[in-house]
């Protein structure tokens, strides 16, 4: 069996598994979700490439797209980790098949170079091209800024699986990403003799000549990262299926956190939130990258004019506290699905552990309230601004997602990175998750609309504040309905370790 042959059985397989799974319907409610979601990227690139073409041709620099790609891929660059599967998702079935597995990851790989998420950057594309050929530019120099700039596309694809299967090693490699997309951004800001270097690269190559050579670096990156990634998914995947481990170092300090111990059940949950953090990467891993999206996007409004309308100021300001929980509690109760039995030998350990994590989220809180400082000093955002914000998370923002802790009933791996199952939602699931994602901002803009920004903050964080204060009373309420499920839900963490 040749290589084009491997690559259609598999592609033939991985839909037959899809339409044969037992998730099959909560698959599709998925993917309808993410066609929305893709639709609504799609507009906004469109939005984008009609802006920046319009420079172009106001600036007779056709390439001008090319040299604002880096800025564009590190967005891309961070979103691949919410939406880009590992490997092993796909190659593990296939291994004790009589097929080279180096084979099988080859298909991958070409299939992510052709993946629709990629395919989308033609949305940008395409309306900078068109614009600017409208406005006089030659046709043949705009079809290499679009097969470059896709090209960047697709090796940004690569270049991300390299790093995240680097990360899932050790985190320190976190800094091979800053380092690189650092060495390519800060020249464009230097001058020289009195050039700015962005202006004279987008001069440079808006010629034929110039964009050919530059089609010709990229396939030649976009081949050498494909080989790199081919002997090293290779390697690692099978390293994580024979569970080769390093043998273990001498412990030389744990962490007992004594002070919890004052708060009872609750304080030994909150131990143990602690503790999950500290050692399992999975866990540490969404922690770290969420800190890092606030960072980023702190700074981009702190120093940038980028985001300076009213509406998406308060858009990222709520984010900037939600992201966190967000992302933790979407997986509510699923790393404790491990040890789910455990926690129901005695009464109400579960309600011990759902205020345990309530109170941990609500005390992370501070954080992006302490990062997103600079932007208050900027005259970005105000004090009662962000408190609004923050309560509003911690009451009602935590009280809908909280709910998914009723209705989640799949394991969450805690340190399988590449083989870590495709935990795939209900659509009452995606429900509730858009719900917390989008109700808060809607009240928020629906308070503006009707009154002053102070007064509607005010009563925002005094909303909020409320629902905060009374979450034992709703936290009590969820786990009511957990206990009536309970039987449903232990079947579905037994079924999915």
């Amino acid at each position: 069996m040749n290589r084009l042959q491997t690559f259609r059985l598999l592609r033939k397989n991985t839909k037959l598994s899809e339409k044969r799974s037992p998730a099959f319907e909560q698959n599709q409610v998925a993917k309808v979700m993410m066609y929305i979601g893709a639709a609504l990227a799609a507009a906004y690139l469109i939005f984008l490439g009609s802006v920046f073409g319009k420079l172009a041709a106001e600036q007779d620099t056709p390439a001008l797209i090319l040299v604002l790609m880096p800025f564009l891929l590190i967005i891309d660059f961070l979103f691949r980790f919410m939406v880009q599967q590992t490997p092993l998702v796909f190659v593990k079935p296939f291994l004790l098949l009589p097929m080279s597995a180096k084979r099988v990851v080859e298909s991958y790989l070409l299939t992510m170079v052709g993946s629709g998420f990629n395919v989308l950057w033609l949305c940008l594309l395409l309306p900078y091209a068109y614009i600017n050929i409208v406005a006089g530019a030659s046709v043949w120099v705009m079809l290499l800024v679009v097969f470059c700039g896709q090209l960047m596309a697709t090796i940004n694809s690569q270049w991300y699986l390299i790093v995240r299967t680097l990360i899932v090693r050790s985190l320190l490699w976190w800094l091979l990403p800053l380092a690189v997309y650092a060495a390519w951004i800060v020249p464009l800001f230097l001058t020289v003799n009195g050039v700015d270097v962005l202006e004279h690269l987008a001069d440079t190559f808006s010629t034929v000549p110039m964009l050919c050579l530059l089609a010709l670096i990229l396939i030649a990156i976009l081949v050498g990262l494909l080989l790199i990634n081919r002997q090293m998914q290779f390697r690692f995947i099978y390293q994580e299926i024979s569970r080769e481990q390093k043998k273990p170092s001498a412990i030389k300090h744990v962490s007992q956190f004594t002070f919890l111990e004052r708060f009872g059940h609750t304080g030994e949950y909150l131990k143990l939130e602690l503790k999950s953090i500290m050692r399992n990467k999975a866990i540490r891993t969404r922690v770290i990258m969420s800190l890092g999206l606030i960072v980023m996007f702190s700074l981009l409004i702190s120093y940038t004019n980028v985001y300076d309308g009213k509406m998406i100021l308060n858009f990222w300001c709520y984010y900037c506290f939600a992201i966190y929980g967000m992302t933790a509690l979407t997986k509510v109760m699923g790393p404790e699905g491990n040890y789910i039995d455990l926690l129901m030998t005695q009464r109400e350990n579960i309600l011990a552990l759902l205020k345990a994590k309530y109170y941990f989220h609500v005390a992370i809180l501070l954080v992006p309230l302490v990062i997103m400082l600079p932007a208050v000093i900027a005259g970005k955002f105000t004090i009662l601004m962000m408190l609004a914000y923050m309560f509003l998370t911690g009451g009602l923002g935590y009280l809908i997602m909280f709910q998914l802790a009723v209705y989640n009933k799949q394991t969450l791996p805690l340190d399988a990175k590449l083989t870590g199952k495709n935990n795939v939602e209900s659509g009452f699931q995606l429900v509730i998750e858009l719900v917390g994602m989008f109700l808060p901002l809607l009240l928020v803009g629906g308070m503006l609309a009707v009154t002053e920004e102070e007064t509607a903050y005010t009563i925002i964080a005094l909303f909020g504040l409320a629902l905060t204060i009374a979450h034992p009373w709703w936290l009590r309420n969820i786990y009511n309905r957990m206990m009536k499920r309970k039987y449903a839900n232990l079947e579905g963490f037994h079924a999915t370790r």
